[in-house]
Parts: C-alpha cells; sequence; structure tokens
C-alpha cells in the first residue's frame, strides 16, 4: 500500500510542478496581465495541496528505502533534500511573493527576476523528480522481478 501512495504521490507532484511551471511559462508570454494574476494566484492556492503532496512522497519514499542500500536508492536519497531545499526556500517562497506583487499589478523588475528564479527552479525540480520517478519505476522492476523466499 505505500508502495502505491508514493507512487502516486510522486506522480501528482511532478503533474503539479509541470502544470505551474507551464502555464506560468504560457501565461507570461501569451496572455494578459490579468491572466498572469489568475496564475499567480491559482498557483498560490494550490500550494496548500502540493505542499503536503510533496511532504508525502518524500516521508513514503524514506519509510520505504530505509534499511536498503541500492544505489539507485542512494542517488534518490541524495536528490531528496536539494528538492525540499529548492521548494521550500525558493519555489513556494517565489509563487507567495509572485502572487502577492501580481495581485497589486506590480509587474517590475524584480517581479520578473524573482519570475526567472522561481523557472529556473521550478525546471530544476522538475528535472530531479524526473529521475527520481526513473529511478523509483527502475527499483520496483527490480523488486518485481527478484523472487520472494518462502
Amino acid at each position: 500500500m505505500k508502495r502505491q501512495i508514493h507512487a502516486g504521490a510522486s506522480l501528482l507532484s511532478a503533474l503539479f510542478l509541470a502544470t505551474f511551471w507551464t502555464s506560468t511559462l504560457f501565461t507570461e508570454l501569451f496572455r494578459s496581465a490579468a491572466a498572469v494574476v489568475e496564475v499567480k494566484q491559482l498557483i498560490a492556492w494550490a500550494l496548500i495541496v502540493f505542499v503536503p503532496l510533496m511532504l508525502l512522497t518524500a516521508g513514503t519514499g524514506f519509510s520505504m528505502g530505509a534499511g536498503k542500500h541500492h544505489p539507485l536508492l542512494k542517488l534518490k536519497r541524495r536528490r531528496t533534500p536539494f528538492i525540499g531545499l529548492n521548494g521550500a526556500l525558493i519555489l513556494v517562497p517565489s509563487a507567495l511573493f509572485l502572487a502577492m506583487r501580481a495581485t497589486a499589478g506590480q509587474f517590475d523588475s524584480l517581479f520578473y527576476s524573482v519570475q526567472m528564479l522561481e523557472l529556473l527552479a521550478g525546471a530544476t525540480n522538475l528535472t530531479l523528480i524526473g529521475l527520481n520517478i526513473r529511478d523509483g519505476l527502475t527499483l520496483s522492476r527490480l523488486h518485481r522481478a527478484v523472487p520472494v523466499a518462502k
């Protein structure tokens, strides 16, 4: 059951992040300032679901990997803290800051500097989460291939 929860939470986390990233980029490039405000507000509200989902992903992952020493698991363990710190120190504060600035109509150089930082941090986390999903799928296939001793 824990494996299914972890898989579902990690895929949903990746989808949330990809949606945040692509909607931000698309809206900034092709839509009005009103649309940017709406997207920034929606992203800020979505953090209520996204942050616990990321915590669930990390918690179930660390729980399942406790005491195991596979090289792919070690890679996932090294990436996960960076994903969390990137999210907690850059992505969440940036999303809230950008939502406040957009709502106030403050589309200045500070807004766009933070927007670029958020896009870079988001692309980094998407890449790292994608690598973790890839390695998790590989571990899952290996786990199923090993016969269970009775």
